[in-house]
């Protein structure tokens, strides 16, 4: 009954969604760096796992940012700034994957990605979850669902051509778009209802 009201919440599902589309989408980055790192750009195992690494920090600082100005700026302005960021960084993966641009230039959009995922996926589950009550356990359940889904199915999508990068590439950019399109369309705020009384004067 609860996954039922769920699924009729349109706000959380909007939410739900990004969060499905954003995480699963770096899957792509997880399945596909140790080819594109190593067998396209000849890195080293230890600089691989250096590079892996920071990434991980990026996650960690997306997250920190979110708690930091979360009592600042609105979560969900936060939100869109960061929905939009993942576009902009993934738009200039592709193009560089396409291009077969430096190291460099796969590297620093890469990082710039994950940290608005951190901060994506801490400002969609609180977003998300602030309303929930008594399904809160079902709505919990559902945001670390899609993620999976969505990953287990493109992954192996980004072995498509193991010579180029631009599988993981289009894959990052065309998640990180579906997860903005969620963020303008169903995850709207919805307006207060306006309130029409009659004033009588005494």
């Amino acid at each position: 009954m609860g996954s039922l009201c769920l699924c009729k919440d349109r706000s959380f599902i909007g939410y739900a969604l990004i969060v499905g589309f954003v995480h699963g989408g770096s899957f792509a980055y997880v399945s596909g760096t140790p080819f594109v790192y190593q067998g396209i750009y000849d890195v080293s195992p230890q600089v691989f796992s250096i590079l892996f690494g920071i990434n991980g920090l990026a996650i960690i600082t997306g997250s920190f940012l979110i708690g930091r100005f979360a009592g600042i700026i609105p979560e969900r302005s936060l939100l869109r700034t960061a929905v939009i960021t993942a576009v902009c960084a993934t738009s200039v993966l592709l193009v560089m994957t396409i291009i077969e641009g430096p190291l460099a230039t796969i590297v620093i959009p890469i990082f710039i990605y994950m940290t608005t995922m951190g901060m994506i996926l801490t400002s969609s589950f609180t977003l998300a979850m602030e309303k929930q009550g008594h399904p809160a356990g079902s709505a919990s359940a559902m945001l670390g669902m899609l993620p999976l889904v969505i990953g287990s199915i493109v992954s192996p999508l980004v072995g498509i051509h193991e010579t180029t990068a631009v599988p993981m590439g289009a894959i990052l950019f065309t998640t990180s778009t579906i997860g903005c399109i969620f963020f303008f369309t169903l995850s709207k705020k919805k307006s207060a209802p306006v309130r029409v009384g009659l004033h009588v004067e005494g």
